[in-house]
């Protein structure tokens, strides 16, 4: 039987109470790309908008089989343990075949699944790029509206090219493994000088003294990137998720860090950039979808990627040719 759809307040009504189902619909609702849908959750993220902003909002980036998702469910355990409500945003990546994703995290984190603190969301990637999907920002709002202290974003995890979550969260959270070559790696520019810290994960039975060298290493790396505008020094730890040692160490961090950036200032000044970055993409994804509706401009793009495949017309020609369909030149 088809469910009977909820009305914008009752959506809201669900959200403030902590109904976990009622926010389950209300996600899904935000990440449907049906047209009534659209205008519904636009009318509810603006409702609930005054009932953001209060938690504390974690990156998780790392390669693929760093244990991000071992990670999570044994620190998620810890924060719950410290009486904080915890919600998970898990990404999985989309088939560029079948545009499918398996969506299976919370098989892997059976603990905190269960648990009566934590909330666990897995969304596809589809075709958004920076190990996001492409509506993380607004899932984020819900589940702060819904009474969720503490967001941790777990990215794709498919190397240096995730570097989207940054922008839209408070730390931002690089996991690393050592012996495993990510040592040099890591060194390269790009997403180590994003990282407000630097955390190797398996530091365990044998892998305990690489992964020491491996924390030296890091900390020595990180000495050669540009001061943060936070005035944040990015840290170095080391933990293993599986024995759940050096967990409370990664937690003080990012006690610590909340502390200093609330005191000069920061805190919310990175917000407030956030925004008016969220604002600028969301601008630019609205008038690319506007663009391709147009049916002139729909046929005329085809016929001119024709064209510039087989080589008759100059790429640069064809892209002014299609948005004067989109925009026709006035006198």
């Amino acid at each position: 039987m088809k469910r009977r759809k909820l009305s914008t307040q009752e959506l809201i009504d669900g959200i403030r109470s902590g109904n976990r189902i009622v926010l389950s619909r209300a996600i899904t609702l935000v990440e449907s790309q049906r047209e009534e849908d659209i205008q519904q959750a636009e009318q509810l993220l603006e409702a609930i908008l005054p009932l953001t902003g209060q938690s504390f909002r974690l990156g998780i980036t790392g390669v693929p089989g760093v244990g991000k998702s071992t990670f999570i469910e044994s620190f998620g355990t810890l924060l719950t343990q410290q009486g904080k409500k915890l919600a998970v945003l898990t990404i999985d990546p989309s088939s560029q075949r079948t545009r499918g994703s398996i969506l299976g995290d919370k098989t892997r984190m059976e603990e905190l699944s269960r648990n009566p603190n934590a909330f666990i969301r897995p969304s596809a990637s589809g075709s958004t790029l920076g190990g996001v999907s492409g509506k993380t920002r607004e899932v984020m709002l819900l589940c702060e509206a819904a009474g969720f202290d503490f967001i941790i974003i777990e990215t794709v995890g498919v190397g240096q090219s995730e570097t989207h979550v940054r922008g839209m969260v408070d730390f931002f959270l690089l996991l690393m493994l050592a012996g495993a070559g990510d040592e040099l790696q890591g060194i390269k520019k790009g997403i180590m000088e994003m990282a407000d810290a630097v955390v190797i994960n398996k530091a365990d039975g044998d892998n305990l003294k690489a992964a020491k060298r491996a924390k030296a290493e890091y900390q020595n790396a990180l000495h050669l990137f540009p001061a943060n505008p936070s005035g944040w020094l990015p840290q170095v730890k080391t933990c293993s998720s599986l024995d759940r040692n050096g967990l409370d160490g990664v937690f003080e961090m990012l006690q610590k860090f909340e502390q200093q950036v609330q005191a000069n200032g920061y805190f919310n000044k990175n917000r407030s950039d956030q925004q008016v970055s969220w604002f600028k993409e969301n601008l630019n994804e609205l008038l690319k979808i506007s663009f391709f509706k147009k049916p002139e401009v729909r046929t005329l793009y085809e016929q001119k990627l024709k064209e510039v495949q087989e080589g008759k017309t100059p790429a640069l020609n064809a892209a002014h040719e299609v948005l004067g369909a989109f925009w026709p030149a006035t006198e």
